[in-house]
């Protein structure tokens, strides 16, 4: 007998709006004609179909991952395994970087480790005459940063390589962002919640959670024009060590910003001209 989509909401075990979201992905509808039509009856297709996606958002798997996709700035980014989920706490780096070229024309932009391009396309789309290069050592996470790019419209320049280690421009940047590794391997929150699924050289150095960091702080002033910006994204307890990287390799004014939950996530400041 056949199933209504209401008689399946009120039976899921997950929440309400995780089982609404999966047969959205299921039906390829909008929520409100999901409202409309949840007395229509289902077929046997969709019900297995939804099932399945069912079936592994309780083993844990995030929505993310499931549905393909995330919310960024505003925009629907294309996620995979490959790279990181977004999370609205980058979204203070897009900011900073945002705000370090503000008023500047035709600004060189780079971005290590771009993962999906949430940074690089976001700066590109809300800065169409900013030359924005996005680089990552993963073939798989630049694959995706490169369809998040053609999807939304951005014009971007990839290169395949490992922070600096890579084919970049001649000249030197206005503006170097990054959301590199920072999470300390021996951290327990890596074998919990959405962070088991996630690419873990995504996710720590293998080390402190600085060493990336250091490495990019530390080739930054080869890359960056006099007066040109630094900023980067770092963990919740990271930001007086990074403050003092900068400070150490020659950028004035090193300051950190807080995210939406009022954590120091973002250090950014200026090479000496």
């Amino acid at each position: 007998m056949a199933h209504t989509l209401r008689e399946h909401l009120a039976d899921s075990p997950l929440p309400r709006l995780e089982a609404q979201l999966l047969w959205r992905q299921v039906l390829g509808v909008s929520r409100a004609w999901l409202i409309a039509h949840d007395t229509d009856p289902l077929d046997a297709a969709q019900e297995a179909a939804y099932r399945a996606l069912e079936t592994r958002r309780l083993a844990g798997e995030p929505m993310a991952y499931i549905l393909g996709r995330r919310e960024f700035w505003g925009r629907d980014f294309r996620v995979t395994p490959d790279v990181l989920i977004p999370r609205p706490d980058t979204e203070a780096l897009v900011e900073c970087g945002l705000q370090a070229i503000a008023g500047l024309p035709s600004p060189r932009v780079l971005d290590l480790g771009t993962g999906s391009g949430i940074v690089a396309v976001s700066i590109a789309l809300d800065r169409p005459d900013a030359r924005v290069r996005a680089t990552d050592c993963s073939p798989a996470a630049l694959a995706v940063a490169e369809m998040n790019a053609r999807a939304l419209g951005a014009t971007l320049l990839f290169s395949l390589g490992n922070w600096y280690d890579t084919q970049l421009d001649s000249g030197r940047y206005d503006l170097i962002v990054s959301n590199p590794p920072y999470i300390d391997s021996q951290d327990l929150h890596l074998a919990q919640g959405d962070l088991r699924f996630e690419p873990r050289g995504a996710l720590t150095d293998g080390a402190d959670g600085l060493d990336a960091l250091r490495c990019i702080v530390r080739g930054a002033a080869d890359h960056l024009r006099p007066g040109g910006a630094l900023c980067v994204e770092h963990g919740w307890d990271q930001a007086a060590a990074v403050r003092g990287l900068f400070q150490s390799e020659g950028f004035s004014d090193a300051a950190s910003q807080r995210d939406l939950a009022g954590i120091e996530r973002v250090t950014w400041g200026r090479l000496a001209a």
